[in-house]
């Protein structure tokens, strides 16, 4: 499938019975099966998949939260005055987290009047639930702050390291918590002890990041390849170096999507390329060949079988693998 929506692609991300939905920045939500959805009065800044499964919940740049499906489109939450710029959900647990300025909003889809608010000293540019979706990471600027969900006056741990943190990742057991930076490196944190993880070496910022291989190995864009970096074992990535898989001098990686269970691997390069690989065998297989605009989205299918990318000027495609 290859579709041209004329506007930038916020992202794409694959339902619970694997069709693929494109949030764009005209506002609307575009489904696989031909669907249009207006969600917002403006653009979607931010996107994740409904603890349901069925469809997104978006965050725009008027506020409002909104569940799209193919039926149409639900608010669930609004913000006066505020850009929703970061959006997380959970199955496990059904909650909704969103974040607007400083603030942190939770929701829970099976309690309507279920509602936590929690503040910051900085605006929130990113945030993520854990795997079991009870605690939520703001990256901040400063470091990363731990909140726990459903808990409504409470202290946050401040996960300290100095610069702006735009991106954040849990590691499938919840072990560690990894950030992205404005610079280009990351940052980890093992949870338990708060132990500082320097990982750099980047040639350029880190705009996408996926565990897979069941949580022990994590993906990254932020280089002419994807980079690798090995997680088994108690201390993560410390003392280990990274590898770089499809390396291309002519191209960055600026998107990868990984399943999280098995070796699967998707990247989206700045020249509007798009390929995959499994792990094991590292061979690239290319998805889309023909160069084009940025891409600016990307996701897999949990079994590794189905790829969805976007691209900056708003075309967007599907692709089986094997």
């Amino acid at each position: 499938m290859h579709q041209s929506f004329d506007a930038y692609v916020t992202a794409a991300l694959f339902d619970a019975d694997g069709k693929a939905c494109f949030a764009l920045g005209d506002g609307t939500v575009r489904f696989e099966q031909g669907e249009t959805v207006a969600a917002h009065d403006g653009a979607i800044l931010s996107a994740a998949l409904h603890p349901s499964g069925a469809g997104l919940v978006t965050g725009g740049d008027d506020g409002r939260l909104v569940w799209a499906r193919p039926s149409g489109a639900e608010e669930i939450a609004r913000v006066t005055g505020r850009w929703i710029d970061a959006v997380a959900a959970s199955t496990e647990s059904g909650l909704i987290a969103f974040a607007a300025g400083r603030e942190l909003h939770v929701r829970d889809v099976k309690d309507p009047a279920f509602a936590r608010r929690f503040e910051h000293e900085k605006s929130v540019a990113h945030i993520a639930l854990d795997p079991k979706g009870r605690r939520i990471a703001a990256a901040t600027y400063g470091g990363a702050w731990l909140w726990y969900a459903r808990i409504e006056s409470q202290k946050p741990v401040k996960l300290a390291w100095a610069g702006s943190h735009v991106l954040t990742a849990w590691s499938p057991d919840g072990k560690f918590l990894i950030s992205a930076m404005q610079e280009n490196q990351l940052h980890g944190w093992r949870v338990a002890d708060e132990k500082n993880m320097r990982m750099g070496g980047y040639p350029a910022k880190v705009k996408s990041m996926a565990f897979l291989a069941k949580g022990a190995l994590l993906a990254t864009a932020g280089a002419n390849g994807a980079v690798i970096w090995p997680f088994a074992g108690s201390t993560g990535p410390m003392g280990k170096q990274a590898a770089e898989v499809g390396y291309d001098e002519a191209a960055m990686v600026v998107r990868v999507a990984g399943a999280p269970g098995l070796n699967g691997l998707a990247a989206g390069l700045d020249d509007g390329r798009v390929w995959a690989c499994d792990l094991a065998g590292r061979q690239i297989i290319p998805l889309k060949a023909e160069k084009g605009p940025p891409i600016s989205a990307l996701a897999i299918t949990p079994d590794a079988r189905r790829v969805a990318w976007g691209d900056e000027d708003g075309n967007a495609g599907v692709a089986e693998i094997g």
